[in-house]
């Protein structure tokens, strides 16, 4: 194909170049999670809840006079199980299992190892999932974005410059890519340092992704 110019010299319709741009952030989080709990196991149903009860309302009690707001502490699990053993074939009830299972986020990250620490104290005998992050993804996540599409740019103009054609710079179609990394992919860094007195969490460095691919027209 063929476009005219106004003084009717003809000129061929511009080469495509496409390229894939990165773009990666670096931010120290800013928030942390922990799923922490009890798990109360009793022959008597009722008293095993009462007592996996107690333990929850100490926990709770003692998450919020270490000043985490009640709205970050939310139940994402409570269960009771019948547990039996096995005897040569036959089902032998053992008695019950009491889980209540709590997520905690919270914001000073300077509070995440006494928080663990003072919770074991009153009662909790689950703890996992200790996730360092940030509040404002989306945010951070743009910032990456943003950052890819400079790649990209920066890409195709050193592809330009090598073969020595001409780069129109503004990119015909840019496309978010939906594969790996192309949405916020946090990747923590925890380490576990359990001290004398206390457990230590370390949170790390996150790092946001983002990925593009753009399409650029360029003439010899």
């Amino acid at each position: 194909m063929y476009y005219r110019q106004q003084d009717n010299h003809l000129f061929t319709k511009p080469f495509l170049l496409e390229v894939v741009g990165d773009g990666e952030i670096t931010i120290p989080p800013n928030l942390a999670t922990i799923n922490l709990g009890v798990v109360t196991e009793g022959k008597e149903l009722i008293q095993a809840e009462q007592e996996n009860a107690i333990s929850i309302t100490k926990i709770i009690n003692s998450l919020l006079s270490l000043g985490v707001p009640k709205k970050l502490i939310q139940t994402f699990d409570y269960r009771i199980e019948s547990e039996y053993d096995f005897d040569q074939g036959k089902q032998l009830f053992r008695g019950y299992k009491v889980t209540h299972l709590l997520n905690v986020k919270i914001e000073d990250l300077n509070l995440v190892g006494k928080i663990v620490d003072t919770s074991v104290q009153q009662g909790a005998n689950y703890v996992a999932n200790v996730q360092f992050t940030v509040k404002n993804k989306e945010a951070v996540y743009q910032q990456a974005l943003s950052a890819a599409i400079d790649n990209a740019l920066h890409k195709a103009q050193t592809i330009a410059g090598s073969l020595k054609v001409h780069l129109f710079p503004t990119p015909i179609q840019v496309t978010e890519s939906v594969g790996e990394g192309a949405r916020p992919l946090i990747n923590q860094s925890v380490t576990y340092v359990k001290g004398i007195t206390s457990t230590q969490f370390e949170p790390g460095e996150l790092i946001v992704k983002a990925r593009v691919i753009a399409k650029f027209h360029y003439n010899p």
